[in-house]
């Protein structure tokens, strides 16, 4: 039995929701423009930012006019990311007064910041008056115009009648929106007002910290995406959100524009389980209990909303969705669910067997579900023997799998964020001899190598990898591990390539006797590499065989982050590499199966429907043009369906509807889920006849 060693250093690989970017959450009383300036506290925090980003960050940058220029950038993008509250004469007169920033932030002046910030918050002043204005008007819609809603590359806008021109066009979508979500009249000047009266009471709410951590943020984060400062009150709510980390929805959101977007759901959690929750819904509003109040988030920061969402185990929260297949415009849906927490078990891999494959002819497939690397590091600290893990409880599972014959195993990791560096390298161990896994260099350079150095396999038979877009972090380590000594075929699509690791520094270690809390540092400073020397990075790992509904272009995973560190390589560990030889014969025999299967069809065509929504820039005001684009895709996406699951036997549910049965529900979402995991199993079938496995062995070099 090959027994958990002690890892190089313990690390959770998954993506986090970010609690520590942007904004903090917003404060009970306005705060006066005087009171927005900064404090020296601030200034002492941004130079021992300066000499720890310096010293210790993976990437290496000098902090200079063209660096400053970057930062200038993105700290506008924080405040206006949609350019819809400045100028080009604004951008213009702030550009001349940045010129000298890199000179300020090395002394740690933070000033222009702050000015900026109060042109900012006084823009939304006069930009919200406005919007209340038209919603005592209404609009026509019957003429036929376009409003580019996506504004985020689009060029700032001379003056502030153009402004004006913008905000009348954004008012009019908010409430055709709306119009066509079935709202009256006097509902949608209610909740719209709310909804921008909301926005400006937020903004006029920030204190110097919020404003400082803001503008920090904008400057740490032009290094990568992943570097975030945490002022000290951010701090303690991360401190508060770690130790209920189990606890709440179970969903890593972030912030889009105007919206809170679900990235992914965690196994387990009350969002997964209700089947209702899927990525790329966008959370338009929050209310508290079974019949609390349902208060409108759009605009709202990521911070804001996960304040919101977050609360005690066994408490309700509603979610007000929508979902990303129905664009801007769409029908909401409401969900209830109750926090709780994520238990391990909850989490557990889980195996099962697939016997009536079309081209099995009579072969058995073993299918290994596995949600996440988790392992309790608490009961393993505390000396108990038997703590779970996911290495311990798929072996258990392939020791049963064995026993019931089968011929082939599809290891599915599709939607696992990560978790446990020590259990990818542990679990890689299962199905090598020994050797190598990961690679990891740190920020001076040095590269430490993780192995499995028990000798044994607990199952050397034909295995296949299963992965998707959200497969992330320790999941890549795993497949790509497998990939590299030929020992897996990699079946899917693209990962999310995030190949760094964070660890979180606390500031005041810096400066010893310092009476003032400087808050704590969310630090880059490794790189993960494949044993053949390739990073994990951005590129992520690439399928042997690709499914037609991965994702096209950089729209998805580290690629679509600014700023992301880029993919590099260093030089392979020493491992014995083997081949699988040529899978041509296998791939056609795949896309012939897949352009019959009707379950495909529905995903392709929902993938590109889903794509064309990601890459629309305008969306047209006027009314009927809407509604023929919302049938359109209401035909391909609920339809297509509702077809397949009569044709699997099942009875379509109604989403949208009051009540929906959850059993009902995360039974009819497995059966789609099944799609993908059987085309998996058939490919591997198709290799195991051909014995590709047996000619591995006979080709190892």
């Amino acid at each position: 039995m090959k027994m958990p060693r002690r890892p190089f250093f313990h690390l959770l690989l998954s993506t986090l929701l970010v609690l520590a970017s942007g904004c903090v959450g917003a404060k009970s009383q306005d705060v006066a423009t005087e009171d927005l300036q900064p404090k020296p506290r601030q200034e002492k925090t941004t130079q021992v930012i300066n000499k720890v980003l310096e010293r210790f960050h993976y990437r290496k940058v000098t902090l200079d006019d063209a660096f400053a220029d970057q930062i200038f950038v993105a700290y506008l993008k924080s405040l206006d990311p949609n350019r819809s509250f400045f100028t080009r004469q604004e951008v213009d007169r702030f550009k001349r007064e940045f010129k000298h920033l890199d000179d300020d932030l090395k002394r740690g002046k933070v000033d222009l910041g702050f000015e900026v910030f109060k042109v900012y918050r006084r823009n939304v002043e006069n930009r919200i008056a406005f919007a209340m204005g038209l919603l005592e008007k209404g609009f026509n819609f019957d003429k036929d115009e376009q409003y580019r809603f996506d504004r985020a590359k689009a060029e700032w806008v001379a003056n502030a009648a153009d402004l004006d021109e913008v905000w009348r066009q954004r008012v009019k979508n908010d409430w055709l929106a709306l119009k066509l979500a079935k709202k009256s009249d006097p509902e949608i000047r209610k909740l719209l007002g709310e909804r921008y009266e909301g926005l400006a009471r937020r903004v006029r709410q920030f204190d110097s910290d919020d404003v400082y951590q803001t503008f920090v943020n904008a400057y740490i984060e032009t290094l990568e995406p992943h570097t975030s400062f945490m002022s000290p009150s951010t701090a303690e709510n991360f401190d508060i959100s770690m130790r209920l980390s189990l606890e709440g929805i179970g969903a890593v959101l972030k912030g889009d524009a105007d919206y809170t977007e679900v990235q992914r759901t965690i196994p387990g959690g009350p969002a997964r389980l209700s089947g209702l929750i899927h990525s790329g819904d966008r959370i338009v509003g929050v209310a508290q209990g079974a019949d609390g109040p349902m208060e409108d988030v759009v605009g709202w920061r990521l911070q804001d909303v996960v304040d919101k969402i977050r609360g005690p185990k066994d408490s309700v929260v509603r979610l007000q969705l929508l979902p990303k297949s129905a664009g801007t415009d769409g029908v909401t849906r409401t969900v209830s669910l109750v926090r709780n927490e994520i238990k391990l078990e909850d989490q557990a891999a889980k195996a099962y067997v697939l016997e009536d494959l079309p081209n099995a002819r009579g072969l058995r497939i073993g299918v290994l579900e596995v949600p996440g690397f988790y392992r309790d590091f608490r009961a393993e600290s505390d000396g108990d023997k038997d703590f779970r893990s996911t290495t311990r409880d798929v072996q258990a599972l392939l020791a049963d799998l064995k026993r019931k014959g089968v011929d082939g195993i599809v290891v599915d990791l599709r939607g696992n964020g990560g978790g446990s560096l020590t259990e990818a390298t542990d679990l890689t161990g299962l199905f090598i001899d020994k050797g190598p896994v990961v690679q990891v260099k740190d920020s001076f350079g040095k590269v430490e190598v993780e192995s499995d150095v028990a000798a044994g396999a607990a199952y050397s038979g034909p295995l296949a990898v299963l992965v998707d877009r959200n497969s992330a972090s320790a999941s890549e380590i795993f497949s790509a591990a497998m990939q590299d000594y030929g020992r897996a075929i990699i079946i899917g699509e693209p990962t999310f390539g995030k190949g760094t690791v964070q660890t979180l520094i606390d500031l005041n270690r810096y400066v010893p006797g310092n009476g003032e809390d400087l808050g704590r540092l969310r630090l880059t400073m490794a790189e993960f590499y494949r044993i053949s020397g390739s990073s994990t990075q951005l590129r992520g790992v690439e399928p042997d065989i690709l499914f037609p509904t991965a994702p096209q272009g950089a729209e998805h995973g580290e690629r679509s982050l600014e700023n992301a560190l880029p993919w590099n390589s260093i030089h392979p560990a020493k491992y014995d590499k083997t081949k699988l030889g040529d899978l041509g014969t296998f791939r056609e025999a795949s896309t012939q199966r897949i352009g019959s299967d009707p379950g495909f069809r529905m995903l392709t065509d929902r993938e590109r429907v889903l794509r064309e929504l990601d890459d629309e820039k305008t969306v047209s005001l006027k009314e009927s043009d809407r509604r023929i684009q919302a049938d359109r895709r209401e035909k391909i996406l609920k339809h297509q369906r509702d077809e397949f699951l009569r044709a699997q036997g099942e009875t379509p549910i109604d989403e949208e509807a009051e009540d929906v049965d959850e059993e009902v529900m995360e039974r009819q979402q497995k059966v789609v889920e099944q799609i993908q995991i059987r085309e998996a199993a058939s490919i591997l079938a198709d290799v195991v006849r051909a014995d590709t496995f047996r000619v591995r062995e006979a080709k190892r070099d």
